[in-house]
């Protein structure tokens, strides 16, 4: 009978054998040694020849998957450059203080977390004594994404250091005195301390990627030197469940980001529970980063294994570690060792042999805390070997114990993420076992006592003289860039006259403003544009070659356009991140950008253009991410409003996503109508942004595809402009009774209103005067200020109320957004208030049959303003009904 196996198709069918009696007896080998030996034997041989061949230069695809062991064995690991005594003894201060300061804010029940430090200690200690650069070496230092749950660690790190005093310890998770400190890595709440929030699981190591890739576009561009910056992100292994944590994997590999390094604290159990109960967390990511084209180094196992892989002469013991799930290894580290002799080493008699020669006191040591993450010497070999490595990125799939040195009562237990104290004899027990000299007396109120050695003990000394060595304290944020100059006056100007009687969208005249300020002399280089995918659709084609696209490769091909004017041009210095289609590669690629300031002491001004529907819907948490970490720059929401995108209907329809800025005190949101508001804004941002009193905000501005006439600038009207409401023109009285109304119109729905103004003197004689509402965030921003004042004594009058404060007859504010924006300004508005917006999902559709349906087309304005009148008594009611008719409504 013919074996089955060998009639699968396979892509060595279509290579020609030139000798297929070699190939047959290269097989019959295999059969052989398979059938005398066994298969883990013929397995081991194939993977000894995989190997060799990989050393022999010969091209050939490589496993993902490697055996559940140390990449570095025992024997290869590099010489230990440090004092491991004395690093023991200030990761023990670490680990203690760390785990007082939760629990002594229990107290308040203000929460904090205790176990991931604990198993994370030594990945951070061995980082922080021998390979964080600091900011005051050269260079910007490396840029350190630390775990958020850990932060308790690096705070008690701080207070070792003398950064952080007792205080500040006691007001953890108590921030509204202005002496506490926040919960998680936060720079807006720590700025001099925490450089990147990272909580918000996800988006640090997506952002890490991106981090990494900006400095060397910072590099190539030749603005910065950031070739000894390295990027360390760390990572739980929960973590890596969130799509956006392996969302750029490729990237990373693609780019040779060889500045990064992941490191991923496998303690196999995510915030309820394992991570991978019934199969294996490490292979599974292993498999993963190695598909991707990382460098991946395995640190499972600490030095108490290296016995038990001697005496493993038969390939029994890793057969076992590749077979047993984490569930069920997270067991083991929890039962006794009688336990482990039955269900681990009973699995087969040659495990069984081998655990007769092992004491019980080895095998306890060896599952319950010889973790190759818990082995100062096993991390910086596993440090070393990924900063030397070249032409990839690397990740670290460290194993732990979460909740190691808390007790029986922590470690490993699926609960410790939700436990937030230990007890007094818990503490006195931690304190036998790593050996601080605390005596019982300190606890003598009750409470855990914080430890510290002295400010001039060997333990600090020892700390500040490593740091020092590495360029300061880590991790810190700095603040040095200078002013950015006013951009010339030019590029605002071709704006401010308008474009006569050619029609422009907003949103080419946004792309045409900035086309200008780039090629400003002073500051044009530190413009970044970036768009995730179709740059044509919103008319930056045009940047295509004078640009270019940042490569780092440059450009290894002949683009098929390259006999046109605007071709596809990459480059290696390129301005433009063209990221394809990824809006959350785009997000972390400007919250890079425009945090630079800070991170590399550079300014760059990103602006970040997208279908406004994909903005804030699809990456909202990263537009909070950016504020938290004080970016700066231009968001630009193209395509914007619900019914201005002809035909694409209800996933491109946006009529939300100013209701949802609105949520976001750093975002400043405008929604301009004509093409010399846009000027107006931008060149506002760019001073409150990057002037002398630079402010930590971004802008979002909607602008939209409608193509338009556009008119010039009206004298007078920047303030209005940039508070967020202007007259923009004024109604014409048909009588001196007659009925008057004032209409308010943001974006694009300012021609509907103006159009409506004609309808309704022509019409019915009524005067309407039209107000151009930039920004209804703005003035809900000045209102809420102005109650602030109030309850503060302070008599302010919000802009909004001050603008139409006598203004004739009621106000109806129309826009391409739900009413709910509108709506936002109407309890400070003294007239009779009422609005007509895009309220429920979008629809495929021409444009005026959109507003027909959404009544906010002229004519539908028309019979909602002669409403308003109707209900004051201005009209008769029957003019409302002759409306309706008259408009087909």
């Amino acid at each position: 009978m013919t074996d089955p196996v060998a009639k699968l198709p396979s892509e060595l069918d279509q290579l020609p054998d030139r000798d297929p009696e070699e190939t047959a007896e290269w097989a019959a080998s295999l059969d052989a040694v398979t059938k005398a030996a066994g298969p883990h034997r013929a397995a081991y041989l194939m993977r000894r020849s995989l190997q060799h061949a990989e050393g022999a230069g010969i091209a050939l695809p490589k496993l993902l998957e490697t055996d559940y062991v140390n990449t570095i064995p025992t024997s290869a690991e590099p010489a230990f450059d440090g004092d491991l005594e004395m690093e023991s003894k200030i990761t023990a201060w670490n680990r203690w203080n760390a785990a007082a300061m939760v629990t002594r804010g229990a107290r308040f029940g203000v929460g904090g977390h205790i176990a991931t430090f604990a198993s994370a200690a030594w990945l951070y200690e061995t980082g922080f004594n021998h390979f964080f650069r600091g900011k005051e070496g050269d260079g910007s230092g490396d840029q350190l994404y630390i775990q958020g749950h850990a932060s308790p660690g690096i705070y008690a790190r701080a207070f070792l250091d003398g950064r952080l005093g007792e205080q500040q310890l006691d007001n953890f998770r108590q921030e509204s005195g202005g002496a506490g400190l926040p919960s998680y890595p936060h720079p807006r709440r720590l700025p001099w301390l925490w450089e990147f929030p990272t909580v918000s699981m996800g988006l640090g190591p997506l952002s890490a990627i991106y981090q990494a890739r900006f400095n060397r576009y910072l590099e190539n561009r030749r603005i910065k030197d950031t070739s000894n910056s390295h990027v360390w992100a760390f990572l739980g292994d929960g973590e890596m469940d969130e799509p956006e944590s392996t969302a750029a994997l490729a990237l990373a590999a693609r780019e040779q980001l060889d500045n990064l390094t992941f490191v991923i604290n496998c303690n196999l159990q995510r915030l309820d529970g394992p991570v991978r109960a019934n199969f294996r967390v490490v292979q599974e990511l292993e498999g993963a980063f190695r598909g991707a084209g990382w460098n991946v180094i395995k640190t499972l196992w600490g030095n108490a294994w290296d016995e038990l892989f001697q005496l493993d002469t038969t390939g029994a013991l890793i057969r076992r570690l590749r077979e047993v799930p984490d569930a069920q290894f997270q067991t083991y580290a929890t039962r006794d060792v009688a336990y482990i002799r039955e269900h681990f080493f009973g699995a087969e008699p040659a495990l069984a042999e081998l655990a007769k020669l092992l004491g019980d006191a080895k095998i306890a040591e060896c599952f319950y805390s010889s973790r190759g993450g818990h082995e100062a010497r096993k991390v910086y070999a596993a440090y070393r070997a990924a900063v030397e490595h070249k032409g990839a990125p690397t990740v670290i799939l460290a194993q732990t114990v979460k909740g190691y040195t808390l007790g029986k009562g922590f470690e490993s237990k699926n609960a410790n993420h939700q436990m937030k104290k230990l007890s007094v004899d818990e503490f006195k027990s931690m304190r036998e076992l790593l050996g601080l000299p605390i005596p019982d007396s300190a606890f003598a109120d009750g409470l855990v006592p914080y430890g510290h050695p002295g400010a001039d003990s060997p333990e600090v000394r020892y700390l500040q003289e490593r740091r020092a060595a590495l360029g300061g304290p880590a991790p810190a944020r700095r603040v040095h860039a200078a002013a950015l100059p006013q951009p010339e006056e030019r590029a605002f100007k071709a704006l401010y006259k308008g474009s006569g009687k050619q029609e422009m969208a907003t949103t080419m005249a946004f792309v045409r403003l900035v086309k200008d300020l780039m090629r400003d002399k002073e500051t044009g280089r530190r413009w970044v544009p970036i768009v995730p995918d179709e740059a044509r659709t919103f008319g930056m084609e045009s940047l295509f070659p004078s640009a270019g696209i940042y490569s780092p490769l440059g450009q290894t091909y002949e683009p098929v356009d390259r006999d046109q004017l605007m071709y596809y041009k990459e480059a290696k210095d390129g301005q433009i991140l063209n990221e394809g289609i990824t809006e959350a590669g785009a997000m972390a690629d400007f919250i890079a950008a425009s945090t630079s300031y800070a991170t590399h002491g550079e300014t760059m001004i990103p602006f970040y253009i997208f279908y406004s529907m994909f903005g804030w819907q699809r990456t909202g948490d990263q537009m909070w991410q950016l504020a938290d970490q004080l970016g700066k720059g231009f968001i630009v929401g193209a395509t914007a409003g619900r019914t201005t995108l002809t035909g694409e209907g209800l996933q491109h329809a946006d009529g939300h996503s100013h209701l949802i800025a609105s949520t976001n005190p750093a975002s400043l949101n405008y929604d301009p109508a004509f093409a010399y508001e846009i000027a107006v804004i931008v060149k506002d941002g760019l001073r409150r942004m990057y002037g002398p009193e630079a402010e930590n905000v971004f802008y979002y501005l909607t602008v939209y595809n409608e193509p338009k006439q556009q008119p010039a600038m009206p004298e007078g009207v920047e303030e209005g402009i940039l508070k967020g409401l202007y007259r923009f023109k004024e109604g014409t009285p048909a009588a001196a009774d007659a009925p008057r109304l004032q209409l308010l119109g943001s974006g694009t729905a300012i021609h509907w209103v103006l159009k409506a103004q004609e309808l309704l003197a022509a019409d019915w004689g009524v005067t309407a005067d039209v107000w151009s509402a930039t920004s209804w965030g703005e003035l809900r921003r000045d209102a809420l200020e102005a109650d602030e004042a109030l309850l503060r004594g302070e008599e302010k009058v919000p802009y909004v109320t001050q603008a139409l404060s006598g203004a004739p007859g009621p106000v109806l504010a129309v826009s391409d957004w739900m009413r709910a924006v509108p709506d936002s300004i109407s309890q400070w508005v003294e007239q009779d208030w009422s609005s007509l917006g895009t309220d429920g999902f979008g629809l495929s559709d021409t444009r005026e049959a959109a507003r027909r349906h959404f009544g906010v087309d002229p004519e539908s304005v028309v019979v909602a303003s002669l409403a308003q009148l109707a209900r004051r008594g201005e009209i008769p009611a029957s003019k409302v009904k002759e409306a309706r008719e008259k408009y087909g409504l």
